[in-house]
Formats: structure tokens, sequence, C-alpha cells
């Protein structure tokens, strides 16, 4: 894993993206020309950060019981996550309350 040795995650506070038109995800620096997925060691204005967008799912999920109730849009959103970084997202929380918790896959 891209994570530290992390074998698993979880997802907090995805309640609060509830709104947002589009959520955008830094996946690389382009600087001269050049896009790399390392973050720069050195600040600088020259580096410009690459996004890649994903629709907002406009949707409240504090009501979520469960995976299946997640709108598809966090269900993309997620899945690029674990793809990018190697890592299964079993838990995903919907709101302050602990049963707002959502168990995706088995531990």
């Amino acid at each position: 894993s891209m994570l530290n040795g992390a074998t698993k995650l979880i997802m907090m506070k995805s309640d609060v993206m509830d709104s947002f038109e589009e959520i955008k995800v830094c996946v690389g620096y382009e600087h001269e020309g050049q896009v790399s997925t390392a973050f720069p060691f050195e600040l600088s204005d020259a580096y410009k950060p690459v996004y890649k967008t994903f629709k907002g799912w406009k949707t409240d999920t504090s009501k979520c019981t469960n995976a299946e109730d997640l709108p598809e849009e966090l269900k993309q959103y997620i899945s690029f996550i674990e793809e990018t970084i190697g890592v299964p997202v079993v838990f995903v929380s919907v709101g302050p309350d602990r049963e707002q918790t959502i168990l995706r896959s088995p531990l």
C-alpha cells in the first residue's frame, strides 16, 4: 500500500460532502510540462496541481444504512480512492452517530 502499511481504511465525514457540486482530488503535479504523481519537495508556484474531478452526489447520505444505499457518485469516489492507494475502504461514516457508520466489506 502507498499508505504506510495500512491494510484497511475508514472514510470519515463523507456526509460533509453531501452538498458539493463536484469534488476535486489532486492526482499529480505539473512542472515544466511534465506531470508527476510524487509530491514536490520544493514548494513553488512553478508546480501546478492536476485534479481529477468527480460529480458530487447532492444527496443526504445521513439516512443511508448500508453500502447499497450510498449514492452511485459516492461509490465511484470511494472506488477511485481504493484503486489509487491499493487499500480497501471498509467503513464509511455518514454522520456523527455510531449507527451512521456503514460496513462496506468484511473485516
